[in-house]
């Protein structure tokens, strides 16, 4: 998962004393106006029948003077008919330096790192024309806050390689009201041409995916172009930014309760089947198309964070790979009765699917084993279990929504 937005913090309001140093810096600018598009000439000449010339350069701060609501990705300076000399962008009040740099031409000036959001900023900027005429211009203003704007947390990462049942999915922060003018500032476009469709699952979550499993190898760009859109009222967006992963090989395991095995098929060939034990007929396993969304090398597992009693807390459950939100795992097992092993006879979790393991996470194990040659967005199918199949957003599962439900789902 990826959280790209800075955190949020308060700058106090300046008191008198900065007032005045704001004053000063206004005077400086030439006419008493700070405004994030004045220009001004401190360097003025006269022409050859003795009237005065203002510097050609013209000076823009994109994030307006006395501005509440300003871009923590866009905010920068521009000019035309000059070149910028010198830009300080400071935190207001602390007059802590914002890193940036001018551009190799002269025209424009960004800061280095994306803004925060909820803070006041100052910008004071100089430029010169083609004759060393200055011009100036300033701005004071405060970033959206973090009450009044929104971030998605989505997944994959940039420049992940996943599986073929990998979803682009969105947890929003804020409720969405208008979720058509959301999704229509994502898109996700494969190299396979395959039509990528949004399917909201209620008003937080929005996922993408085509009608069928990514084509293996193909390359997934997903542009998110949030900045300044209104969400709902009065709450707008604040990322901007490409993400691009890879498909991988394609790997499609079968877990067939019945037999108590699952098969591994790589690319249309099996690559193994392996004995394991599902979960019990107090504890069924969901049936249906799970695609692994997490994997740890070890974690624990307690059964109370499943609205269970004390029935389990296993401190290091080895080879764990997530298939649900509600607590469904493949993984390792070692503690078995070695004396009547259950896997490839019959069904002892509480609803996760086990196979045979060591303690430690190390060994030769058919746990081991697949945790090594299984990726994030692998697909494991269920089926011939005695419970119902798995809600679609529990977990990355949409795959089991038809296609038809999915696109109507869609708001764009």
């Amino acid at each position: 998962m990826t959280t790209p937005d800075i955190a949020a913090r308060r700058v106090r309001i300046l008191g008198a004393c900065a007032a005045l140093v704001v004053g000063a810096l206004t005077l400086t600018a030439c006419g008493g106006d700070a405004n994030a598009n004045s220009s001004s000439s401190s360097s003025d000449s006269k022409d050859d029948k003795g009237s005065t010339r203002t510097s050609t350069a013209k000076i823009v701060i994109s994030a307006k003077d006395g501005s509440t609501a300003a871009s923590i990705n866009t905010t920068g300076v521009q000019v035309s008919g000059g070149r910028l000399t010198d830009v300080k962008m400071t935190v207001a009040g602390s007059g802590q330096t914002v890193p940036g740099s001018i551009s190799a031409d002269g025209g424009a000036w960004k800061p280095k790192a994306q803004l925060e959001r909820g803070t006041k900023y100052q910008i004071s900027a100089t430029a010169k024309d083609g004759s060393g005429r200055t011009a100036a211009a300033n701005s004071i203003f405060t970033t959206v806050s973090s009450a009044n704007s929104f971030i998605g947390t989505y997944t994959p990462d940039n420049g992940t390689t996943v599986g073929v049942g990998m979803p682009v999915s969105f947890d929003f922060d804020k409720v969405i009201s208008d979720k058509k003018a959301v999704q229509s500032h994502i898109t996700v476009t494969s190299s396979s041409g395959q039509k990528v469709v949004g399917h909201w699952f209620g008003a937080q979550r929005l996922d993408f995916r085509p009608e069928e499993y990514w084509k293996a190898g193909s390359k997934v760009t997903m542009k998110i172009d949030l900045d300044g859109v209104e969400g709902a009222n009065g709450v707008y967006g604040v990322q901007k930014k490409t993400v691009t992963f890879t498909i991988g090989r394609s790997q499609v395991s079968t877990v067939d309760v019945n037999t108590q095995t699952m098969t591994v098929v790589r690319d249309g060939q099996t690559l193994k089947s392996v004995p394991i034990s599902s979960g019990s007929p107090e504890h069924t396993t969901y049936n249906g198309q799970m695609v692994i969304s997490e994997k740890f090398q070890q974690t624990r597992m307690d059964s109370r964070t499943v609205n269970l009693g004390g029935e389990y807390n296993i401190p290091d459950v080895p080879h764990a790979m997530r298939l649900t939100n509600t607590g469904t795992f493949i993984h390792g097992n070692y503690w078995y009765s070695r004396s009547n092993p259950p896997f490839g006879r019959q069904g002892t979790s509480h609803g996760c699917v086990g196979l045979a393991d060591v303690q430690g996470a190390q060994g030769a194990t058919s746990a081991k084993w697949f945790y090594d040659n299984s990726l994030i967005g692998d697909v494991v199918i269920v089926k011939n279990s005695p419970d119902k199949t798995v809600a679609p957003d529990n977990g990355l599962n949409g795959w089991n929504m038809p296609w038809s439900e999915w696109v109507a789902g869609s708001a764009a």
